[in-house]
């Protein structure tokens, strides 16, 4: 025989309380003190109550069928050098356009925020935020010089964040797996025969990501012969702090002179790095690709072409957070969560003949071994 579903009107009846109640206090509903939800929420997990998901599921397909007027709004805040400068740099437009098309399709509206703003501070946006009913918030977009917390009423808030920066709060944050993109390439680049695989990366973009790319790289070169490892060429050098740390601009080269002095001292026979970094040091060194060395783009925007790389997705990672923000407000889940977690989406392998294959094995007919 099937055991009933302990329902709100038994854990109402043991509370003394209203199934309303009940119902609000596991929907985390603000208009209810945290000690009343938190005693009806003890009181339901220890009667057995468990959520029915096909009534869930009904739920949020009336709330998403209903067709108000005016649709709930989620606040896009980022905090860049210009209200737009963001737009001109690599990734962040991709992440705004996914947030923008997945707020639509679940029927949000999104509205930019910018923290630069004349007189903005984090009191006046969590006003202004409170004014206008906005309880959900993407953070997105900060410069890793601007690495000051956020001082916002989290309690009235549900938020995700894209990237690393700020770092306080912690909040759950969607990213690509950087440490999975340069990996898949160096596992690619192996597999087609490559042994001195170069790697070529700003200081500042390794910091951005928390120093992914050199996580991922150093890991694969670890099982690599020792003979055969290339130092990473960072860019620019280390001291001073301010020539990396502080730079926005998207447009970020490596010196041709410190380039040619590393490619001769190592000889890399494969570059991994983003075209824009080494496309100038390239030409000015007189290297053709691939006759000289073969070159894969990490951040490889177009497909299908001359050039083999990793295409890492931003548009999902802007649709997955604003999904993510979706299921915290269905539940009004507020707040700094006590164990946040990361979501990474990983990026996609695109073979082109600036990397052919040295084996004699067509590359798309290589198989991968992924130790």
């Amino acid at each position: 025989m099937l055991e009933r579903r302990v329902t709100f009107a038994d854990v109402a009846r043991e509370a003394k309380v209203h199934p309303t109640t009940v119902s609000m206090a596991m929907r985390n509903h603000p208009r209810l003190p945290v000690e009343t939800r938190l005693r009806i929420q003890e009181l339901a997990k220890d009667m057995g109550y468990r959520p029915d998901p096909a009534v869930q599921a009904l739920i949020a397909y009336r709330r998403r069928v209903k067709g108000s007027r005016l649709p709930s709004t989620l606040a896009y805040v980022t905090n860049w050098d210009t209200r737009f400068g963001w737009r001109h740099v690599t990734a962040h437009p991709d992440f705004y356009e996914g947030a923008l098309a997945s707020a639509d399709q679940l029927g949000y509206k999104m509205e930019h925020f910018w923290m630069g703003e004349p007189g903005m501070t984090h009191s006046r946006l969590n006003q202004i935020l409170r004014t206008r009913g906005i309880s959900g918030m993407i953070i997105a977009s900060h410069r890793r010089e601007v690495d000051v917390a956020l001082h916002f009423a989290w309690e009235e808030f549900s938020a995700v964040k894209i990237d690393y920066f700020p770092h306080t709060p912690a909040l759950h944050n969607v990213t690509n797996n950087q440490c999975g993109i340069v990996r898949l390439a160096m596992q690619h680049v192996r597999a087609a025969g490559y042994k001195r695989i170069g790697f070529v990366m700003n200081r500042g973009w390794d910091h951005s990501v928390d120093n992914l790319w050199t996580a991922g790289f150093l890991c694969d070169q670890s099982k690599m012969p020792e003979h055969d490892h290339v130092p990473i060429l960072y860019f620019p050098d280390e001291i001073p702090v301010d020539a990396w740390m502080n730079e926005s601009r998207a447009n970020v080269q490596v010196s041709p002179k410190t380039f040619l002095d590393w490619y001769h001292q190592h000889k890399p026979d494969v570059i991994l790095s983003k075209r824009s970094f080494v496309q100038t040091a390239l030409e000015q060194c007189g290297l053709s690709v691939p006759k000289d060395v073969a070159f894969v783009d990490l951040f490889l925007e177009q497909s299908g072409g001359f050039t083999a790389g990793v295409r890492q997705n931003h548009h999902t990672v802007g649709e997955l957070a604003v999904e993510i923000l979706a299921g915290q407000l269905l539940h009004n889940k507020c707040g700094i969560p006590q164990i946040p977690h990361t979501t990474f989406v990983e990026g996609s392998w695109f073979d082109g003949p600036s990397c052919p294959s040295r084996t004699g094995v067509p590359a798309d007919e290589i198989a991968l071994t992924h130790a």
